[in-house]
C-alpha cells in the first residue's frame, strides 16, 4: 500500500468513527445536557453573585454552599427514579422521560420561588428555594443519565457522554452571561424568571425525544420491590471481577487532576497573574480546548474503544499538569499559561469522555440511574473531600513539586486501568439487554 493510500485510509477510519455524531439520538442527548446543565450555576455561582450584589454578607454566602448538598446524595432516592412509574406519566412517557418531565416542572417552580425570594431579608426562604433547586435538579440528572445509557450501545457511550457535556457547557456559559449582563438592565427577580425559562428546552426535548426499550420485571410486592429497586442494582454490579478495583479506579482514575484543579485559581494567583488575564485565557482558550477535547474524546472512543482512549487520555492528564509547573518556572508568562491551561483542559475533557463512557458501561438497563448515581458519586467524593488537602500539600511542598505530585498521583488509577482493561472480558450482566443489543 502507497504513502497516499494508508494516509487515504486511516482518514477513512477517522470520519467512520465521527460519524457516531450523526445519529439522531445525539441531538436529544445534547439538548437533555442542556437541561441538566441549566439550573446548576442558581445553587452556585449565580446565586452567590447575586447575594453578593443585595449586601448579604460573606458569612451566609459561604453558608450557602451547603444548598447544593443534595447533588452528593442523589444515589439515596436513585432506586425510586429506577423503579417506581408516575401514574399516568410513566403510561404516557415511559420511566425515564416521566420523571425528567416531573423533575423539569419542578425546577421550574422552585427556580421561579428562588427568583421572588429576598436573600438579603428571607434567607432562609432562599435557601430552601435553592436545596429545591439542587432536588429537582439532581433527580432530572439522574433521569438524563440512565435515559443516555439505555439508549446508546456500549461503543456509542463515549459520544454520548461528549454531547451531554458539550450542552451542559452551553447552558452554563448562557446562564452566567445572563446572570452577569441581564442584572444592569432587569431586577434580580426577572432575570432569574427569565433563565427558569430554559428549562422549557429540557421539557420540549422530552415530549420529542423516544423512550428506550427496557424490560422491567412486574413488581406486585413491598420485598420484590426493594429487591428489584435495591438489592439487584448492588447485585449486578457485583457480579463484576474485581467490582472493588472498579470502584478505587472510580475514585482514583481523575484524582491527580482534581488535586491540581482545586488550587488552580490560587496557584494563578501567586504567579502575578490578573483576573482579567485569568479570565481571558480561561474563557477563550480553556473553553475552546474543553470543547474540542469532549468531542474528540467521543472519537477515539468510537474509534478505539474505551480502554485505550482511558489509557491515552490518563497519560496525557497526568503529563500537562507538568505544564504547571513549567508555569511555577516562569512566573507572569502569558504565553505558558495559555500553553498550560488549553492542554490540561483538553486532555481533562478527553479523559472526562472516556471516563463517563466507561462507567456508563458499567450500568445495566432498568437500573442504571442507581448504578450510575454510585459511581459518579464516588468520582464526586475525589474531586471535593479527597482534593481538600491540596493547598497544605501545596505549602508544603511549593509550587514545582506540588505539580510534580499531581502527576505521580496519577499512576495508581493507570495502574488499576491496565489491570480492569486485562480483565475485560467480564461484560454487563446480560439480565437485562439493552435496545439494538
Amino acid at each position: 500500500m502507497s504513502f497516499a493510500q494508508s494516509v487515504q485510509s486511516t482518514w477513512g477510519r477517522w470520519l467512520k468513527a465521527a460519524e457516531v455524531y450523526r445519529d439522531r439520538r445525539q441531538l436529544i442527548i445534547l439538548l437533555m445536557g442542556f437541561a441538566s446543565g441549566m439550573p446548576f450555576l442558581l445553587t452556585g455561582a449565580t446565586l452567590t453573585y447575586w447575594m453578593s450584589r443585595t449586601d448579604v454578607n460573606l458569612t451566609t454566602i459561604g453558608l450557602f454552599a451547603l444548598v447544593g448538598t443534595p447533588y452528593a446524595f442523589k444515589f439515596a432516592w436513585a432506586p425510586l427514579v429506577d423503579q417506581m412509574p408516575l401514574p399516568v406519566l410513566d403510561r404516557w412517557l415511559g420511566r425515564r422521560r416521566s420523571w425528567m418531565l416531573l423533575a423539569q416542572v419542578g425546577i421550574l417552580v422552585s427556580v421561579v420561588l428562588l427568583a421572588w425570594s429576598d436573600p438579603a431579608r428571607t434567607p432562609w426562604f432562599t435557601a430552601a428555594a435553592a436545596v429545591l433547586v439542587a432536588f429537582f435538579s439532581a433527580t432530572q440528572d439522574i433521569a438524563v443519565d440512565a435515559y443516555r445509557i439505555e439508549i446508546l450501545r456500549d461503543e456509542e457511550q463515549g459520544a454520548g457522554s461528549a454531547t451531554t457535556q458539550l450542552g451542559y457547557r452551553i447552558a452554563l456559559w448562557i446562564v452566567d452571561a445572563m446572570s452577569l449582563l441581564l442584572p444592569s438592565l432587569l431586577p434580580w427577580p426577572v432575570v432569574i424568571s427569565l433563565i427558569a425559562l430554559l428549562i422549557v428546552i429540557g421539557m420540549v426535548t422530552v415530549l420529542y425525544a423516544k423512550e428506550p426499550k427496557v424490560e422491567r420485571p412486574v413488581l406486585d410486592s413491598a420485598q420484590a420491590w426493594v429487591k428489584q429497586a435495591v438489592v439487584r442494582p448492588f447485585a449486578e454490579f457485583l457480579a463484576y471481577r474485581g467490582w472493588f478495583v472498579i470502584l478505587l479506579f472510580a475514585l482514583l482514575y481523575k484524582y491527580g487532576d482534581a488535586l491540581g484543579g482545586t488550587m488552580a485559581r490560587p496557584f494563578f494567583n501567586q504567579m502575578g497573574f490578573s483576573g482579567p488575564e485569568i479570565f481571558g485565557v480561561t474563557k477563550s482558550f480553556g473553553v475552546a480546548a474543553t470543547i474540542f477535547g469532549g468531542l474528540a474524546g467521543g472519537i477515539v472512543v468510537a474509534r478505539y474503544g474505551l480502554f485505550k482512549a482511558l489509557l491515552v487520555a490518563g497519560i496525557l492528564q497526568a503529563i500537562t499538569n507538568l505544564l504547571f509547573a513549567w508555569v511555577a518556572v516562569e512566573p507572569r508568562d502569558l504565553v505558558v499559561l495559555t500553553l498550560a491551561i488549553t492542554a490540561d483542559n483538553f486532555s481533562g475533557a478527553l479523559g472526562g469522555v472516556a471516563f463517563i463512557g466507561y462507567l456508563s458501561s458499567l450500568c445495566t438497563a432498568g437500573m442504571a440511574g442507581t448504578q450510575y448515581a454510585l459511581l459518579t458519586s464516588l468520582m464526586a467524593f475525589g474531586r471535593t473531600t479527597m482534593s481538600a488537602g491540596g493547598g497544605w500539600l501545596a505549602a508544603q511542598m511549593g509550587w514545582v513539586e506540588f505539580w510534580i505530585a499531581t502527576t505521580l498521583i496519577a499512576i495508581p488509577g493507570l495502574l488499576l486501568l491496565l489491570w480492569l482493561w486485562h480483565v475485560s472480558q467480564k461484560k454487563t450482566p446480560p439480565s437485562v439487554k439493552k435496545e439494538g443489543q
